[in-house]
């Protein structure tokens, strides 16, 4: 392991924003923050909304920026990305951004029923071949629905058609009540977004952080013309969630 790494790791314990859960307290049990991220974290009671494999930070901390009235929380398991992040909250002061480093999988282990008001995945692994592992999957959105609020939403942004319209299936199968979906947020569909019930529901500025918005990803995709897509969902589903009959071939690329 490099020293700056090094370096990094032994600075994220610094950092009062920073939470690194020990495996103890996210394996068959609480951490000690779950149902208390307000009250502890950010000492407010202010909807809560989580990013997903946030990298280093950037969307979660521009999403803060531009709208102080809600806490935001970027979870990833990767210390030396998450750094960047954590040191920019600490050194500007943000007071409503924390970083959370983990794995998704335990995510039911650190917030309460309830308690998150949205969820974020933005560019992640469409996980080829593998659906089970991938971040829209029933697996992972029965774990979203332990502790989304009723009404809560996600939002998905990704460079990936595949992961696009898995997700638009599993959407679909599932009856779940699709906000916006756009194949190309930057080109076709940029006006397209207005007027729906996104923009109804999380007002015309959660349309305009759609374009203003963007990951260190996002901005090297753009540069090699690759589209951009976006679809934002309701969670709220009786029963179990179940797999669509999805044909992977047909968005593989």
């Amino acid at each position: 392991m490099g020293k700056d790494k090094l370096r990094k790791f032994k600075e994220n314990e610094t950092f009062s924003c920073m939470v690194q859960p020990s495996a103890q307290e996210v394996l068959g049990t609480d951490h000690p923050l779950k149902g208390h991220w307000g009250e502890k974290m950010f000492g407010n009671t202010n909807p809560i909304v989580l990013e997903l494999g946030c990298g280093k930070g950037e969307y979660t901390i521009d999403l803060a920026q531009r709208n102080p009235a809600f806490n935001y929380i970027g979870v990833d398991i990767k210390g030396a990305r998450l750094w960047k992040g954590a040191k920019y909250a600490t050194e500007h002061a943000l007071p409503n951004v924390a970083f959370l480093r983990t794995r998704i999988e335990f995510i039911c282990s650190l917030f309460a029923p309830d308690e998150v008001s949205e969820i974020w995945i933005t560019f992640a692994d469409p996980q080829l071949k593998k659906p089970k592992k991938r971040l829209t999957s029933p697996i992972f959105l029965e774990r979203y629905r332990k502790l989304l609020k009723k009404g809560g939403i996600v939002h998905l942004k990704t460079d990936s058609r595949l992961l696009h319209e898995y997700t638009r299936a599993v959407a679909r199968q599932n009856a779940l009540d699709v906000l916006a979906c756009a194949t190309d947020v930057y080109g076709a569909d940029r006006e397209k977004l207005y007027g729906t019930p996104l923009e109804s529901v999380c007002g015309r500025d959660a349309v305009d952080a759609l374009f203003q918005v963007q990951t260190f990803y996002e901005s090297q995709y753009l540069a090699q013309g690759i589209p951009i897509t976006y679809l934002s969902f309701i969670i709220d589903h009786d029963g179990a969630y179940a797999a669509p009959d999805f044909d992977e071939d047909r968005w593989e690329r």
